[in-house]
């Protein structure tokens, strides 16, 4: 990149393109339901999907299972709404599937900012799950199930929730559902105005992707079981800028 800047490097992260995470996005920086307290993430299938060559069950063609395959977008989504985690704890398996990468991960994690955040990426979800819960000071947000190609998660919907002195734990609430998936689309025209037009790379950059890869890397290495079973490390030479 350094011996030519005007090339783009974009990686997909094509979650943030979905009309229910930029609705919710907005409105989280918006402020109208206030702070982020905390944030609950499922994403779960039934299977470590594999093709003829079973390349996603081998650690050394895959590099990880269904959080580094699947449940990367989670974690990518909850460094996008509470920024990074300073600690991270964990309990990874792969008790069901005996694969050589997990089925199964579990994280509890905490921002600098004291937003906490858990974490359940699986391979062992026999109904395909899609569900992202943030916990406001003045309301909540949930996303539950996504478009996508196997129409298996569900309708995707956010609904959105207003806390009040006398709601009694039953708030007003208003569901929004989407029909159509365009996230894949906008990525690529987001993209492809980068390089026509010279613009910075906003969401997906190369920082942005280390960054989530780290996270998964220190999910992984939190539980002191399956780090020292497979050698990993979540050291990065000269750190993180």
């Amino acid at each position: 990149m350094r011996e030519h800047p005007r090339q783009k490097l974009k990686y997909g992260f094509n979650h943030r393109y979905h009309d229910s995470v930029r609705e919710a996005l907005r409105i989280v920086r918006s402020g109208e339901l206030g702070r982020v307290l905390n944030l609950r993430g499922v994403y779960g299938k039934s299977a470590i999907i594999s093709f003829k060559s079973d390349w996603r069950t081998r650690r050394s063609m895959a590099g990880g299972g269904i959080l580094l395959d699947q449940g990367i977008h989670m974690v990518d989504m909850m460094r996008l709404f509470a920024g990074e985690f300073t600690e991270v704890h964990s309990f990874v398996s792969n008790d069901y599937w005996h694969h050589d990468v997990e089925d199964n991960a579990y994280a509890l994690m905490r921002s600098a900012d004291r937003v906490v955040a858990m974490l359940h990426s699986s391979a062992t979800q026999w109904r395909h799950r899609f569900e992202f819960d943030i916990a406001l000071s003045e309301g909540a947000i949930v996303l539950a199930g996504i478009l996508s190609g196997s129409k298996s998660y569900g309708a995707e919907t956010i609904t959105i929730a207003h806390k009040t002195e006398d709601d009694s734990g039953d708030p007003r609430e208003v569901t929004i559902r989407y029909n159509q998936d365009n996230s894949w689309r906008d990525e690529i025209a987001e993209f492809a105005d980068a390089i026509v037009n010279d613009k910075p790379i906003v969401e997906g950059s190369s920082m942005e992707a280390l960054k989530t890869m780290h996270l998964v890397y220190r999910i992984y290495c939190a539980d002191p079981e399956w780090r020292q079973r497979y050698d990993l490390t979540d050291k990065i030479p000269g750190g993180i800028a």
